[in-house]
């Protein structure tokens, strides 16, 4: 997809890749629905991106979800050209202190959630002959198992799945739906990590594993995605290629 002109839709859109992603799309020439839970922030932020939409809005709510999405097309003329699902949320925990309620609230945000917008876009973008659907997963269900982190990587392990599954379900419309697998990336997402006592801080580059990445980095990924059309794209060639060897 040429993105000039289109109106997008990016979640968690006030800090990290969700941040990144809709400023450079805003630079491409697309008008950018910022969406977060702070109307303050995304209000400040919304200021360096012409013709963006700052909306504040509990994604896990699903009437706060077609409230968000009516407000979106009340101001950009009925239209939704692509939507990327970027909010999400970790939980650190050993499986013996896992809360269940924790994992309910992070399979409400990581899988919930993006079910619910695609359920919301699909009809407008059935109307006007196309569009694109991102679901941005990650890399750690590719890579070897982390500990401590099995309720987020269960979570973007389904995101994937159902991404691709509904790709197919969605050809016939002219939809695109592509998976993003971003690495481990620089943001405040491990700072906002739900903790059961576990570890979060950032993995770094120790000649193990490679440095964290920066958002803007998996923003072009994101944009590749969108343009490209392909199923699935990742942060790194070597991801892909690790994942199949894991898998022979």
């Amino acid at each position: 997809m040429n993105i000039t002109g289109k109106i997008a839709v990016v979640t968690g859109a006030s800090s990290g890749i969700g941040l990144a992603t809709a400023r450079l799309l805003t630079q491409k020439g697309a008008r950018v629905a910022l969406v977060a839970q702070t109307q303050s922030e995304l209000d400040a932020l919304a200021k360096d991106m012409p013709d963006s939409l700052p909306i504040a809005a509990d994604l896990r709510q699903e009437k706060e979800v077609r409230n968000m999405i009516k407000k979106v097309l009340d101001h950009y003329d009925g239209k939704i050209d692509i939507l990327v699902n970027n909010a999400g949320r970790n939980y650190a925990s050993t499986v013996e202190k896992i809360e269940t309620d924790k994992i309910r609230e992070i399979f409400e945000l990581n899988i919930l959630t993006p079910v619910a917008l695609m359920q919301e876009v699909t009809p407008i973008m059935r109307k006007e002959g196309g569009g694109v659907i991102v679901n941005i997963s990650s890399g750690t269900i590719l890579m070897q198992p982390f500990p401590g982190m099995a309720t987020y990587v269960a979570s973007k392990h389904a995101l994937a799945t159902f991404s691709l599954v509904t790709r197919e379900e969605l050809k016939k419309d002219n939809i695109v739906v592509s998976v993003v697998y971003p690495y481990i990336t620089a943001t405040n997402f491990y700072k906002d990590t739900l903790n059961a006592g576990t570890n979060t801080d950032i993995p770094q580059g120790n000649g193990k594993i490679p440095p964290a990445d920066t958002p803007e980095h998996v923003a072009n990924i994101i944009l590749h995605a969108i343009e490209s059309g392909e199923a699935e794209v990742y942060a790194h060639d070597w991801m892909k290629q690790s994942y199949v060897k894991k898998n022979q």
